[in-house]
């Protein structure tokens, strides 16, 4: 190790870009948990969760940084209080960071290392992301002399950014006709009569978070009493990334999978419902909780699915239509990833001295 010192700001800024926190579940809660970006590390733990014997390694080990893979600050904190787990590594200097889904779905990370155990090719997600469109396009209809002040009020409200391009938007001359009842004061024309403008339409695109205060800016620019425009939803594109692992891989039978997975994963003993002879030839994999993705795999035409844990109901559901599953122990699955989590990190880091948790195991075993 050289004695060139690293900040937790660009540890964090490296996982970040390996495990991108945007790639995680919605619900969860991944990234820089605890510490100062500015502070100096020297020394990393990996581990699968925080507990108080893995608190008390850290401490042994005089580390600066703790990567729990699993977030120990998940629902919102009401309270501190000295003798837990977070008040301590507070109180001593050590941060915490957790990639958690962030690691499962991006490339490389805990899905893809299950799936290399089994040896899958032609691989993808085993669920793909939801597609989320973050944003509309807005359309209004403007007089020509009015076009520089309204398209000006709608950019500076935040419409018309893409990527790093600023005051986009695309715009066409038309007509525009309308008839102003009773109680109206039109800016072009008059109450009662029908008229014809000479137009500009304008299509820009508006980010979701900050509708109302550009539709606040056109009503304000805009020349008419009813300015009219349209806000249309985007659908998001298709995406490429996932949940799990589903692939081909050459025909091996299921004896012989299942010595490969308890030498890889380190673990004496599987749960397997299902068929326990014969060739497997596409399989699938997710680490952790999986029983919500027996249908997908099943679907995804998967004669063998490795996962850490699933319900009673979903194991009937897999061994019902053929398919062999495979539970290591929720945390089991998931501790496997460490190991290739800190060669990735020492080659990026040769100056940090990178350490797995002795502490860190399943909650549950078998006897």
């Amino acid at each position: 190790m050289s004695d060139s010192i690293t900040s937790l700001k660009t540890v964090v800024e490296w996982f970040d870009t390996a495990a991108p926190p945007a790639m995680a579940e919605a619900w969860d809660n991944v990234g820089l948990l605890v510490g100062d970006p500015a502070a100096d590390v020297k020394t990393v733990l990996l581990t699968i969760d925080y507990t108080a014997e893995v608190a008390a390694e850290a401490v042994k080990q005089s580390c600066e940084l703790v990567v729990a893979y699993h977030p120990p600050i998940f629902e919102p904190l009401k309270r501190l209080h000295a003798g837990g787990v977070i008040f301590d590594s507070i109180r001593r200097g050590i941060a915490i960071y957790s990639p958690h889904t962030a690691l499962d779905v991006a490339d490389g990370g805990t899905n893809d290392v299950l799936a290399d155990i089994l040896g899958l090719i032609d691989r993808g997600p085993l669920k793909r992301n939801a597609s989320t469109a973050k944003e509309y396009k807005l359309v209004t209809f403007v007089p020509k002399d009015a076009l520089e002040k309204v398209s000006s009020a709608l950019f500076a409200a935040g419409a018309g950014r893409i990527g790093n391009y600023t005051s986009c938007s695309f715009q066409s001359p038309g007509t525009g006709t309308f008839l102003g009842g009773e109680g109206t004061n039109p800016a072009v024309g008059k109450a009662g009569q029908m008229e014809r403008a000479d137009e500009i339409r304008i299509e820009t695109i508006v980010p979701i978070s900050s509708i109302d205060q550009i539709v606040c800016a056109l009503r304000n620019a805009h020349p008419y009493e009813e300015p009219a425009f349209d806000l249309i939803a985007l659908a998001a594109p298709p995406t490429t990334q996932g949940i799990g692992r589903v692939g081909n891989l050459k025909a091996r039978s299921r004896q012989e999978l299942f010595q490969t997975i308890k030498r890889e994963i380190g673990v004496d003993q599987l749960l397997i419902a299902g068929p326990t002879e014969g060739d497997v030839s596409r399989a699938a994999v997710c680490a952790g909780s999986g029983g919500d993705f027996v249908g997908d795999a099943i679907d995804a035409g998967a004669q063998f699915y490795l996962t850490g844990e699933i319900k009673h109901h979903q194991a009937l559901k897999a061994a019902a239509a053929g398919m062999t599953v495979i539970c290591t122990l929720h945390s089991n699955s998931e501790r496997v990833t460490l190991k290739h989590l800190q060669a990735r990190l020492e080659a990026a880091f040769p100056q940090l001295t990178v350490q797995l948790a002795a502490s860190d195991r399943d909650p549950f075993s078998i006897r």
